[in-house]
């Protein structure tokens, strides 16, 4: 296996769902699970089809309540190819005798290939082999091409390729009782002899989709298969059905080509025109083949990430995680509504929906192309106005945006949900994890400190971040006691702690995470109206209603914010943290061995979490991960709270021994927040990371989709964290941190319009730019600032 595949040699029934998420092919535009073709959805396949922000709402009965669930719609399978020989039946893997096996996705070209060999029960041996790609050149364009080769057998070979509309959202166990069928079909057409169509509606937002496919067959020697027919089920199939007679070893080769258009999609007459248009024009598969493949390149050159430990699976991890970032978040959503879902577009948990995630993705893209970036912060500058609405409904200034967004920007977090092993839907307050508002807030700057894209910053940036600020402060109130601001009744980024487990109403007081990094947004709100030229930052106080008493009530929070610390200077998760039992970790490994859930389990014995000292993930460490040791000392400072050189290691030390990691990002922040202090362990725990996905080890779930914030997460920190590097002052800093396991660390970036190549190994930090044509950026190492200029190299001992 290369570090560019990810190969299985069998057909494992108990696994297929996974693979199915791991081998999706997409361009983000859409995207197809890795489900075979032959396959419906059933307890071992499910296919799925996703179209970025095409969202639909139904209402369901759930525990005497009426509830209403937005959800990304599965649609149509295009996929559908299946055969019989002879009047033998439908073509089924479970139901053959397998004689070979093997099915490869080749990342470097983002093809899937899978090869079957086998033997039916009338001793009939087949061989099948078949390519698919999904295009990323044009992202309305599939393509599947499935060639049959009988072994020792003759007769007539029966294709059915078609579309098959009677799709639910069906793929989380746990969402099975709720309302699933989200299309209603419009119409179902044949054009001309080779293109069948049909044309779908979401049932709710009355979206169209429709897709074309064009289907031809020829036998080894050139022929077209002599026998078609249209075949349809009344509830929303459409396909080709075609007939060819066969000798042993004489191949035939079915070529399907498909086009997807939606009604949200710009430039178009109507979708289902669109649809089967591009479907006659399309070249054949190895055409289409072949400007996909470029177009791959491309992505590859600009994204390039090499990291040499010795043995290749951790590369291939990279690879992978690389791969289904940009199948999720490629250049075409630039002209796109779209976010960036938290399980990507490989299937429906979360619903498909955007939460803090990005706060993950976001440092790669922009470092690499921050054009996607831009246009995901502009998914969120759309949806300004319903943060605005919502923050003034719930009494409070500013733009309040939603834990959970989706079509328009409302909150789409659940009232219940089900705790699988208990059964029970439960209450679901995660809606007041407040600090969702500060991701928005710390994207955006980062993103102008990457791109310096002062015009970003003028029309949108500002405006999310001032918006941010207000609500921020609106949610700060004053303990004339204390003399101190506190932030109460929310929730932080550790889950597990909904509420104090003597009070009824859900959240928890002085979150330190989100008191903290209010402090900074609100800095970083004052700072930006000295960065905007005087006009521009008139004209903003001015449409703002932005007045210099509120600023001056900005400035006196970020003196006083309150952080609470409890024994020898550890910073309290929230006020009281401290007061909680300890637990029982030992007993709950013996009992359980997977306690990452142990909300779940605590819920099903009747107890809670909120009793307890133990973290989903990391919360007050999240500070440590998103600013530089620098940028906490001089806020702690301002806050006139003491901060050492030991704080962080304590810290770090406290929490780690009480999180159990239920939350893939968790096991990325605590890497990265040792990388500097304790490189062995922070080198498992990118290890445990890396793995998240391919061995599915949090908690099965990998099926419903990928988790896309620990993927880009993973590759992030290799190249931050490992490579040390930081954007500050308008330089770019370095001081790399290579574990000892790493003899070599390599990749690309974007930064301020150079395109620049970081080679670093144990002894030499290596920065080269490529001829661009850009001005002169500054590097940093050791203290010192030197002038890059393009076409250039850097070299440094270290």
């Amino acid at each position: 296996m290369s570090r560019w595949s990810l190969v299985y040699d069998r057909f494992d029934p108990g696994k297929e769902s996974t693979r199915e998420a791991l081998c999706t092919l997409g361009n983000g535009y859409f995207a197809t699970r890795g489900a075979a073709p032959e396959a419906r959805a059933d307890d071992v396949h499910y296919p799925g089809t996703y179209a970025a922000g095409i969202y639909n709402r139904l209402t369901s009965e759930v525990a005497g309540r009426t509830i209403e669930n937005e959800s990304i719609v599965n649609q149509p399978n295009w996929l559908s190819v299946t055969f019989r020989i002879d009047d033998g039946d439908w073509f089924d893997l479970r139901d053959v005798e397998l004689l070979s096996f093997r099915q490869e996705l080749d990342m470097r070209r983002a093809v899937l290939v899978r090869t079957v060999k086998f033997r039916d029960d009338a001793g009939r041996e087949t061989t099948l082999s078949q390519r698919r790609l999904v295009h990323m050149r044009n992202p309305h364009v599939a393509g599947l091409e499935s060639t049959f080769v009988p072994g020792n057998w003759s007769g007539t070979l029966t294709v059915r390729s078609g579309l098959d509309g009677r799709v639910r959202n069906t793929g989380v166990e746990r969402y099975r009782q709720l309302a699933d069928r989200h299309l209603d079909v419009v119409a179902m057409d044949q054009v001309g002899d080779e293109i069948v169509q049909l044309l779908v509606q979401t049932n709710q937002s009355r979206i169209y989709v429709a897709e074309a496919a064009r289907n031809r067959m020829w036998s080894s020697d050139g022929a077209p298969a002599a026998d078609r027919q249209v075949v349809t089920e009344p509830d929303g199939y459409i396909g080709h059905e075609l007939k060819v007679d066969l000798q042993p070893g004489q191949s035939v080769t079915l070529e399907k080509v498909v086009a997807l258009f939606t009604s949200r999609d710009r430039a178009i007459s109507e979708p289902a025109l669109e649809a089967r248009k591009w479907a006659q024009r399309a070249g054949d598969f190895t055409t289409l083949l072949d400007a996909h493949v470029l177009a791959w390149d491309h992505l590859w050159d600009r994204f390039a990430i090499a990291m040499d430990n010795g043995e290749e699976r951790a590369q291939r991890i990279l690879h992978l995680h690389v791969f289904h970032l940009l199948q999720t978040v490629s250049p075409h959503i630039i002209d796109l509504d779209a976010g960036a879902p938290a399980r990507g577009l490989h299937g429906e948990a979360y619903r498909g929906h955007i939460f803090w995630d990005e706060l993950f993705v976001f440092p790669f893209l922009s470092l690499r192309l921050p054009a996607l970036t831009r246009a995901l912060l502009r998914y969120r500058h759309r949806r300004l106005p319903e943060a605005r609405w919502s923050a003034k409904r719930a009494g409070y200034d500013g733009a309040m945006f939603p834990w959970t967004s989706g079509s328009s920007g409302r909150e789409e977090a659940q009232r219940l949900h089900l705790n699988p092993r208990s059964g029970r839907w439960v209450p679901d307050p995660t809606r007041l994890q407040r600090h969702i508002n500060i991701a928005v807030a710390y994207n955006a700057w980062q993103y102008w400190e990457v791109t310096g894209d002062l015009e970003f910053l003028r029309f949108c940036g500002a405006e999310l971040i001032i918006e941010i600020a207000r609500l921020l402060a609106s949610l700060a109130t004053y303990n004339h006691g204390l003399d101190r601001f506190e932030i109460r009744g929310v929730m932080g980024p550790d889950e597990f702690h909904e509420g104090y487990p003597d009070r009824d109403e859900p959240g928890i007081d002085n979150n330190a995470y989100t008191n903290v990094m209010t402090v900074w947004v609100l800095l970083r709100a004052m700072e930006l109206l000295e960065i905007l030229a005087p006009p521009h930052a008139s004209e903003m106080r001015e449409n703002l209603d932005l007045r210099r008493e509120e600023v001056d009530h900005w400035e006196e929070i970020s003196r006083k914010m309150k952080i609470p610390f409890h024994g020898d200077r550890i910073i309290s998760q929230f006020e009281g943290y401290e007061k909680l039992q300890e637990f029982d970790r030992e007993a709950y490994l013996e009992r359980y061995g997977d306690i990452q859930r142990v909300d779940r389990i605590l819920e099903a014995e009747g107890d809670t979490a909120n009793r307890y000292q133990v973290s989903k993930q990391a919360d007050v460490l999240m500070l440590f991960f998103l600013l530089s040791e620098q940028n906490l000392s001089e806020l702690f400072d301002r806050l006139d709270y003491p901060f050492d050189d030991d704080l962080i290691r304590r810290n770090v030390e406290y929490y780690l021994r009480r999180t159990t990691h239920g939350s893939t990002l968790s096991r990325v922040v605590h890497s990265w927040v040792l990388a500097r202090r304790d490189r062995a362990r922070s080198w498992d725990l990118f290890l445990e990371a890396l793995d998240s996905d391919i061995s599915d080890i949090q908690g099965g779930t990998t099926a419903e989709g990928i988790h896309l914030g620990a993927m880009a997460g993973t590759v992030d920190l290799a190249q931050r964290a490992y490579g040390g590097f930081v954007t500050r002052e308008e330089a770019l800093w370095f001081d790399p941190a290579l574990p000892k396991e790493l003899a070599r660390l390599a990749f690309t970036l974007h930064y301020r319009g150079h395109r620049l190549e970081v080679t670093i190994t144990p002894e030499r930090l290596r920065v080269a730019s490529r001829q661009t044509g850009a001005t002169a950026i500054p590097i940093g190492i050791n203290g010192e600032l030197h002038d890059l200029e393009a076409g250039t190299v850097l070299q440094f001992d270290l």
